[in-house]
């Protein structure tokens, strides 16, 4: 190697690091900035950028406690969980168990009796983007029930009666947020692979990733976080039950970086998954749609993004295949205000 090339290779690396470095700096002041102003809330972000990972948290694990956050503490990543479901559906598309055009009628458990209006009509990718037109849980009234654990009462009964007593779609084909498009979706994959769904995302995304910190059935852990409401109180993690695939997966920012890590990589099962889930699935003048992703585009980026919400925590994620990054925000309180604020801030200042 030649004095010049050298020369040339050192100066690259060195300009990697900065340039890493200076990434850090920026998102770690504004996490620290929006701290100081709300000390109560605690946070953990997680980035990663050409695949190299970084990390920042501020707060306690509770208020009896002086164990920090770190980027292994367990937060709800709430409707998060959607696109780890989207993304076990478009493994089932790349192992041709399923196609994202196929009607839903052949793969829904025998309990379901489709009313002669909605057979033929819904298909797999409609559950996945939100345009399935079916009637979704109540959720005001489930809270209402049960504050601490609203969907709880949410069982097999109670879904098979919504779907067998729907005789006609609302809005179909138009963009409506739903939960029960979601555990549909994760009854699907029972059927499929003839397992439940703990154990095929187990088999799938927690156990190739190594995601050590990621719970389902059972988040009994010493690092686990504190819920808060949108008033402040205590509130309970959701317990797992049959929604489970809409919104009810627990990890970490750390695991959730090594999930963006491979969404990133084309070339393993989830990041081959991933692509079938960026694509437009859902348009209309306010919003594009893949499977469980918000897509957002401008002339020079195309950003993928997904938030939660659970009764007492707040999330997103976000990443940007072309310019290979992604980041993870999770709050210890629900505030989703605060969390799409961070996100814009930071894209505006460092990654934009």
């Amino acid at each position: 190697m030649t004095t010049s090339v050298k020369f040339l290779a050192v100066l690259l690396i060195i300009n990697n690091i900065s340039f890493g470095q200076d990434f850090t700096k920026k998102i770690d002041s504004i996490i620290k900035d929006n701290y100081q102003k709300n000390p109560n809330v605690g946070i953990s972000v997680g980035f990663i950028k050409d695949n190299k990972e970084f990390y920042t948290s501020y707060g306690n694990l509770n208020a009896e406690t002086q164990t920090k956050i770190d980027k292994n503490s367990v937060f709800e990543i709430a409707s998060i969980t959607k696109i780890l479901t989207s993304n076990l559906i478009a493994q089932a598309v790349n192992e041709n168990k399923i196609k994202t055009d196929d009607y839903i009628d052949n793969f829904l458990p025998k309990e379901y009796v489709l009313h002669p209006n909605l057979k033929n009509k819904i298909k797999i990718s409609d559950l996945a983007s939100h345009q399935s037109g079916l009637t979704d849980i109540d959720f005001g009234k489930l809270i209402e029930l049960n504050p601490q654990q609203p969907v709880s009462s949410v069982t097999q009964e109670t879904l098979t009666s919504l779907i067998n007593n729907c005789t006609e779609l609302t809005d179909y084909g138009k963009y409506r947020y739903s939960t029960i498009g979601y555990t549909l979706l994760g009854q699907i994959l029972e059927k499929i692979y003839n397992k439940s769904y703990d154990e095929i995302i187990r088999e799938k995304i927690i156990m190739p990733l190594k995601l050590k910190n990621t719970f389902t059935t059972d988040f009994n852990v010493k690092n686990i976080t504190t819920s808060h409401n949108s008033e402040g109180g205590i509130q309970e993690f959701f317990k797992w039950n049959i929604t489970a695939p809409a919104g009810l997966v627990k990890s970490c920012t750390s695991d959730m970086i090594a999930y963006l890590k491979a969404v990133l990589y084309k070339e393993n099962k989830v990041g081959k998954a991933a692509l079938i889930t960026e694509k437009i699935f859902y348009k209309d003048e306010r919003r594009e749609m893949g499977l469980g992703l918000n897509i957002m585009t401008d002339d020079k980026n195309t950003i993928y993004s997904k938030s939660g919400d659970s009764m007492g925590q707040s999330s997103i994620i976000c990443y940007n295949r072309n310019q290979n990054w992604g980041i993870i925000i999770l709050l210890d309180h629900r505030k989703s205000k605060m969390r799409q604020e961070l996100l814009n801030q930071i894209y505006d200042t460092v990654l934009k």
